[in-house]
């Protein structure tokens, strides 16, 4: 498939419409959202320069010898905070583990904060002088672009527009930095990420410099999902799949080795998870029964966070 046929399943829409046009904005993501649980957006409004830097900096992070990014790791942390080792994660259901390792940061809370006990401290990795700088203001930039997001689904939804201000605020969402290494020699069955859905609500993510990214259609298809240069994806993840009771669906998605010369090449990329607040409870949504379809429990995002770190390895 070529990338003109991958681009025609999910062509961009503009951020701008939802300040021009906020009901046709709302309605061309919200399509692309019910059929493939992707969309792609362009003119998100994220600063090109600070995106530029992110990515200039979780390299030099990844470039650090093991036992340094080692200092970093939070041994039965769940990988919530600071570096997680190349070969720990395995997708739920996987036979194997990723080819990857990546760093998490998460909100920064005040003293005192009811949420103090859910959502642990960030850490720095005291080599990169300019982290907190570049790495903390782009993951402000992405909590708020998630705010812009989650206002036109809720309007696709019939829902009032600020319907889930509340939900995510101060939400444990999270922004990886990832890094998938060279593929070369033979992986043992391994690939950069296997066949997953998102543990969160919704999901941003960066076109990574490498291609890769594939995501299931309803056939079963796999189809190539890599946004144009300047894009963003957006995806669906199971906890606002499960609010709506599977009418935005979380679609499967895998990042597949490279071949030929781009085996020897590193992939990056950024993916930001928005999460619900810790003691919201998961249920159906107004407006989202759905004939023949039993609404599944009612159950916190804490524990249905919980739930998932332990399905894909990390607690």
């Amino acid at each position: 498939m070529t990338a003109t046929d991958s681009l025609t399943r999910f062509p961009p829409v503009s951020m701008s419409l939802q300040k021009t046009d906020p009901e046709a904005f709302a309605k061309e993501l919200g399509k692309s959202f019910r059929e493939y649980g992707f969309a792609a957006i362009s003119d998100h409004g994220l600063d090109q320069d600070l995106i530029d830097r992110a990515y200039e900096v979780a390299a030099k992070f990844f470039a650090l010898p093991e036992e340094t990014k080692m200092k970093y790791f939070i041994e039965n942390g769940g990988g919530a905070r600071g570096y997680t080792p190349f070969g720990k994660e395995i997708a739920k259901d996987a036979q194997h583990v990723d080819l990857k390792e990546f760093w998490h940061v998460g909100r920064d809370l005040p003293a005192g904060h009811p949420y103090e006990k859910d959502m642990a401290p960030n850490v720095m990795p005291e080599e990169i002088a300019e982290w907190e700088a570049v790495i903390h203001k782009l993951y402000s930039a992405f909590d708020a672009l998630g705010g812009d997001v989650l206002r036109a689904i809720a309007t696709d939804l019939g829902l009032e527009e600020d319907f889930f201000a509340d939900t995510v605020r101060d939400g444990n969402s999270v922004m990886r930095l990832l890094h998938y290494p060279p593929v070369q020699g033979d992986t043992g069955g391994s690939i950069r990420a296997e066949a997953h859905g998102d543990i969160n609500t919704i999901t941003l993510l960066l076109g990574a410099d490498e291609p890769g990214l594939q995501v299931m259609t309803r056939e079963g298809e796999w189809v190539d999902m890599n946004p144009p240069a300047g894009c963003l994806a957006v995806n669906m993840g199971d906890m606002l799949s499960r609010s709506t009771n599977g009418i935005l669906p979380s679609t499967q998605h895998r990042v597949i080795n490279p071949e030929g010369a781009r085996t020897e090449h590193s992939r990056y990329s950024m993916p930001f998870f928005l999460h619900y607040r810790p003691d919201y409870l998961i249920e159906t949504l107004p407006g989202c029964e759905r004939e023949g379809v039993e609404p599944q429990e009612p159950i916190t995002a804490h524990e249905f966070l919980f739930q998932r770190l332990k399905e894909i390895g990390l607690m």
